[in-house]
């Protein structure tokens, strides 16, 4: 990896880590457990359309180590990585089929993603069902949390300083 490009996605994993840490440093716009902004995930769309999805997905996993680090909850690291891993996933397959023009479209598909991941991990740590009843909520604000997200990113590699 040439060293421009390495320290472009250290750049990206420092903003996003700190995105992610000033953010919960803040209530969330609801108070319910599990909905938040998830701002960092702008980074995160950002590298997928910019970079190959592999440095992508270490942008992504080195944000969720260093927040898990810096934000003091260990035990959330299972469900940043489930909910980042199902979100990427999707965000990887839907870009081959959606242009740059809609990166929101796939930020919004990669919020609900990302959700339905934690609750996928929220079943596994709990051991019981009744964590579904939370999905239609968090579909909810997956899909106005990704839309943002993904507008974000949009604007950032739409915008001339991203241009390189």
């Amino acid at each position: 990896m040439k060293t421009e490009k390495l320290t472009r996605l250290a750049l990206l994993t420092a903003i996003a880590s700190v995105i992610f840490v000033v953010e919960l440093q803040f209530p969330g716009l609801i108070p319910i457990t599990g909905v938040k902004a998830g701002l960092a995930n702008i980074i995160t769309v950002f590298a997928l359309y910019k970079y190959k999805w592999q440095d992508a997905a270490l942008v992504t996993l080195a944000r969720i180590i260093i927040g898990t680090i810096f934000g003091g909850n260990i035990s959330a690291i299972i469900y940043s990585l489930s909910g980042a891993t199902l979100a990427l996933s999707a965000m990887i397959m839907l870009k081959k089929f959606i242009p740059p023009k809609y990166i929101w479209l796939c930020g919004t598909i990669g919020g609900i993603s990302h959700n339905i991941g934690q609750i996928f991990a929220a079943i596994a740590v709990t051991g019981t069902f009744a964590v579904l009843s939370y999905l239609p909520l968090l579909i909810c604000s997956g899909c106005i949390a990704g839309a943002f997200t993904g507008l974000c990113a949009q604007f950032a590699i739409n915008h001339r300083f991203a241009k390189k």
